[in-house]
């Protein structure tokens, strides 16, 4: 079994390998400190988005932090720009860990239609930052990659 301070990897339901609290976390906490493993060419299901066209991998349990759309979790890039994964609310011993894919990536393209995160507020599918309707992405404020805010302003530029 896989471990870091305060996680371990566990099967989760119907999702497959999930990453599980075996400490709990108050709101604040660093659940998961990122670590860059390496620089990709491309994105793809496992990467990170850390800027416009650039997207890494991260090391050790990051990886298998399962999306939901109500999360426990949140992005915060440390001094490497890497993505701590920071508790936005109290977690639970045993609790899944969870993000929401939006909060690093502004676009979303390597997985299924359906959502299978199972939250009361499911938007039914996994997206990006761009496609997060407004009144989420007030609520995940101070929880995200600081470059999705920049995307948004040039993009927004662009089609005015």
């Amino acid at each position: 079994m896989n471990m870091e301070d305060g996680c371990e990897l566990r099967i989760s339901s119907e999702k497959g390998d999930g990453v599980f609290a075996t400490n709990s976390f108050k709101r604040g906490e660093i659940v998961l400190a990122g670590i860059i493993q390496e620089a990709l060419n491309e994105n793809h299901s496992h990467a990170s988005q850390i800027g416009e066209n650039k997207y890494v991998l991260h090391a050790g349990l990051i990886i298998k932090v399962n999306h939901s759309c109500d999360p426990n979790c949140g992005i915060g890039i440390n001094e490497t720009g890497a993505h701590d994964f920071v508790a936005i609310r109290q977690i639970s011993l045993n609790e899944e860990i969870t993000f929401d894919y939006a909060m690093r990536n502004y676009g979303v393209d390597y997985f299924p239609k359906k959502c299978m995160c199972g939250a009361e507020e499911c938007r039914g599918t996994i997206t990006g930052w761009r496609n997060l309707p407004s009144k989420k992405k007030k609520k995940y404020e101070g929880f995200i990659a600081p470059y999705l805010l920049e995307l948004d302003d040039k993009y927004s530029c662009e089609n005015v």
